[in-house]
């Protein structure tokens, strides 16, 4: 089995509804995420995903849907405050935990039919959430 990792770096702002610690609050993150692909065989250049193609396949999902974005669950109040001073929050379905968006980020790379195993999202430098099927 050949595996392959691309690190993407993004900056991120949200809040936990439902939640009585910290993360409540509006707060922001450095984000760090790594994709994991893996499969049995390799392409005629002897790799199994171009580093770059990885890259170029999700990196426009993360910059232009994520990066420098306070991401809310479609049920925060938080969204009509950010949207009536001409922000676009990116609305979740569920809360915006690094689990839930280390799925998001899996699901957009399965949707790019990329052999795509696991996503982890390293919220600090000592945590991160990780989602694989």
């Amino acid at each position: 089995m050949h595996t392959i990792v691309k690190r993407l770096t993004f900056c991120y702002g949200h809040r936990l509804m439902d939640y009585g610690g910290k993360c409540r609050h509006p707060h922001g993150h450095n984000g760090l995420l790594e994709i994991e692909l893996a499969g049995e065989t390799l392409d005629q250049r002897g790799m199994l995903v171009d580093f770059g193609e990885v890259k170029a396949q999700l990196v426009r999902f993360v910059d232009e849907q994520l990066d420098h974005r306070m991401l809310l669950r479609r049920d925060d109040p938080l969204i009509k405050a950010l949207s009536d001073v001409g922000e676009s929050p990116f609305i979740m379905a569920d809360n915006p935990t690094a689990e839930n968006i280390a799925k998001l980020v899996y699901m957009e790379g399965k949707s790019k039919s990329l052999p795509i195993v696991a996503v982890r999202l390293w919220e600090t430098n000592d945590a991160f959430a990780e989602y694989r099927e």
